[in-house]
């Protein structure tokens, strides 16, 4: 592949507590300028890109980050106010306290409702691989799946550990055919985001798109 055409598949991310608005504006300028699929940015700032970039940008940000152990209530509200606010594409992160806990159905019922509000808006949903067994990993499948999200998306890169390729490939074995896969976390040289792509991603969350240029 060539690099641009790698750019093509990143959400150009950056999700740190301390991203000062030069930084995020000059993430949206490279994303801009690498052709990247988005920007993946705190809620806080989508507005004020929006008011910059119009729709010439297309732009993720995360609910419920990194933790995802918020009341669905907040949650729900959470991504009401980011699609308000300009969001194109949201970035959830399921409650894994109910996984944990064995509540398959709470989980599948917060990613149905969170989708619901998104409508045409994509909707990918964290399922944060780290922590969970590969029972849980096969389960949230089946929850993404049968709660109609657009991806099943492996990390935040806040856990302790990112995407692996054994687990994208456990997802292509056990999601339905509508739904994609999003690698995200550790994803560092264009190495390893076209190794990701060859098993099956159609998304690559990383901050570092600027290794491809």
């Amino acid at each position: 592949m060539t690099n641009k055409e790698i750019a093509h598949y990143i959400d150009h991310t950056l999700l740190k507590p301390v991203a000062t608005w030069e930084q995020i504006d000059e993430l949206c300028k490279e994303a801009i300028k690498y052709e990247t699929a988005s920007v993946c940015i705190p809620p806080n700032y989508i507005a004020r890109v929006k008011d910059k970039y119009g729709e010439t940008l297309p732009v993720a940000t995360v609910i419920g980050f990194p933790l995802g152990y918020e009341s669905s209530k907040a949650k729900l509200n959470e991504c009401k106010v980011a699609l308000e606010d300009g969001a194109d594409e949201i970035d959830m992160v399921i409650d894994i306290t109910a996984v944990k806990n064995g509540d398959y159905d709470a989980v599948t019922e917060e990613i149905r409702s969170m989708k619901k509000i998104c409508g045409k808006h994509i909707l990918k949903v964290i399922v944060e691989t780290c922590y969970l067994t590969e029972d849980e990993k096969i389960a949230m499948c089946k929850a993404v799946t049968d709660a109609g999200a657009d991806y099943i998306k492996t990390s935040t890169g806040f856990g302790t550990a990112g995407a692996t390729l054994e687990d994208v490939k456990l997802f292509k074995q056990h999601i339905g055919p509508d739904v994609k896969i999003k690698a995200a976390g550790g994803i560092r040289t264009k190495e390893d985001m076209e190794s990701f792509i060859a098993a099956g991603c159609d998304r690559i969350g990383c901050s570092s798109t600027k290794v491809l240029f």
